[in-house]
C-alpha cells in the first residue's frame, strides 16, 4: 500500500485521496503537552493547575469547559494551545475536567455540576493560588455552568469570560421540531432517561453532527485541498479526533437542560434554582466579556448576546469575532483577551 501512495501523483484525484485517507487512519499525534498537576479531584472530575514560569497576574484563571467535549482541544500541541497561551503571559490556570460519567453517575444535574463541582472546585483554587479574586473563562456548555455559578457565587469573582456560551434557548438550531414537541408536552425523554441513567457518547456525536451538517462534512474537504501540508494535516488529525471523541452525558444533566433550559428557558427568566438559590443573572456583578463568532451553526449570536442585558454588570465588553464555534482556541494569545484581561487581572509589579 505504501509502494502504491509513492507512486500516486499527488495533484491527481487519486492521489490527494490517498493521502487524506492515511491521515484519517494514522496514528495519532501527543496531545494535552502544557506541565501540570492535580490539586482536586472529586468523583471522575480532576482539577488540574498550569503553573507559569512567571508569574504576572494575582488573579488566576478557572476554566469551565463543556460536559460534551473532553477539554483537550484547549492543548492540542505546543503551537495550538490555549492554555499554553495563557501560561506564557504569566497566568496561573486551573482547568475543571469534569471526566466520563458512568451509569452510576447517572443521578448528576446540571445545579449538581455547579454547586457540587464548580464551586468546590474554584475555592480549591482560591487555596492553592493564595488568590483574593479568581476569573472564570467558560467555553459553550462551560459557559452556561459559569453563568449560572457566578449566579450564585460566594467567592470572589473579578471576571467573568464567557465564549460562544448559550444563554438564550428560546430558539435553538437544529431540531426545531423536536424543540416544539417537547415544548408542547408530545415528547417526554424523562421516563427514558431515568432509565438509561447515561446517554453515550457515539449519541451525543450523532446529534451534533446533524446540528452542524453540512459544515461537519466540509471538515474533510479542506483535508483533500490541503493534504501535502504536513503541518496542516497534524492539526487536522488533532481536531479530528477531538470533533469525535464525545463523552457520555447524564441522563439528570440532559433532562435538566430539556425542562429548564429549551422548554422553560428558566436561564433567561430568572427562575432557575440551584441548591434552591435562585440563580439569577442580575446578581452578576463580575467584569464581563462575552464572544460570539459570526458562523457560528451550533451555538449562534441570538443565543449568546441577550445575558449583555441581563447581568448587572457596570463592565462588560461584547465581542463578535470571525469563524465558527472552535475558532477561538489559539497558539498565541488572542487580542481580544490581551485587550482586556491583564488590566482587570491585577498585575503584579
Amino acid at each position: 500500500m505504501e509502494k502504491e501512495n509513492k507512486n500516486l501523483d499527488i495533484n491527481s484525484f487519486e492521489g490527494r485521496w490517498a493521502l487524506a485517507l492515511k491521515a484519517m487512519n494514522g496514528p495519532l499525534p501527543e496531545m494535552g503537552v502544557t506541565k501540570r498537576k492535580a490539586v482536586w479531584k472529586k468523583n471522575k472530575a480532576v482539577l488540574w493547575y498550569y503553573p507559569p514560569a512567571e508569574k504576572k497576574y494575582r488573579v488566576p484563571v478557572f476554566i469551565i469547559y463543556s460536559l460534551i467535549n473532553k477539554p483537550i482541544i484547549l492543548d492540542l500541541s505546543p503551537e495550538n494551545s490555549m492554555i499554553g497561551s495563557f501560561v506564557n503571559e504569566g497566568f496561573e490556570v486551573y482547568l475543571l475536567d469534569f471526566g466520563e460519567p458512568g451509569y452510576e453517575d447517572g443521578g448528576i444535574s446540571i445545579s449538581d455540576y455547579v454547586s457540587d463541582y464548580i464551586q468546590k472546585g474554584v475555592r480549591k483554587a482560591l487555596r492553592h493560588s493564595s488568590a483574593k479574586e479568581i476569573t472564570l473563562y467558560g467555553t459553550c456548555l462551560g459557559g452556561t455552568l459559569a453563568a449560572m455559578y457566578a449566579a450564585i457565587a460566594k467567592e470572589p469573582v473579578k471576571n467573568l469570560i464567557l465564549s460562544t456560551t448559550p444563554i438564550d434557548f428560546s430558539d435553538p438550531p437544529g431540531f426545531d421540531q423536536w424543540t416544539e414537541a417537547i415544548r408542547e408536552g408530545e415528547v417526554d425523554v424523562d421516563e427514558w432517561l431515568d432509565a438509561m441513567q447515561i446517554v453515550p457518547g457515539f449519541l451525543v456525536n450523532k446529534g451534533l453532527d446533524f446540528v452542524t451538517f453540512p459544515i461537519h462534512f466540509s471538515h474533510y474537504l479542506t483535508l483533500l485541498s490541503r493534504v501535502e501540508d504536513p503541518n496542516y494535516v497534524d492539526k487536522w488529525r488533532r481536531i479530528d479526533h477531538w470533533t469525535k471523541d464525545h463523552i457520555p452525558l447524564t441522563g439528570a444533566s440532559i433532562k435538566q437542560m430539556t425542562n429548564d433550559f429549551v422548554k422553560k428557558n428558566k436561564l433567561v427568566k430568572g427562575s432557575i434554582k440551584i441548591k434552591n438559590k435562585k440563580a439569577s443573572l442580575k446578581n452578576i456583578k463580575a467584569n464581563l466579556l462575552v464572544i460570539a463568532a459570526e458562523n457560528d451553526s451550533l451555538v449562534p449570536e441570538k443565543m449568546v448576546k441577550p445575558i449583555m442585558e441581563l447581568v448587572s454588570s457596570r463592565d462588560k465588553t461584547y465581542r463578535l469575532l470571525a469563524g465558527g464555534h472552535t475558532s477561538f482556541s489559539p497558539g498565541t494569545f488572542p487580542p481580544f483577551l490581551a485587550e482586556w484581561l491583564p488590566e482587570r487581572s491585577d498585575p503584579r509589579k
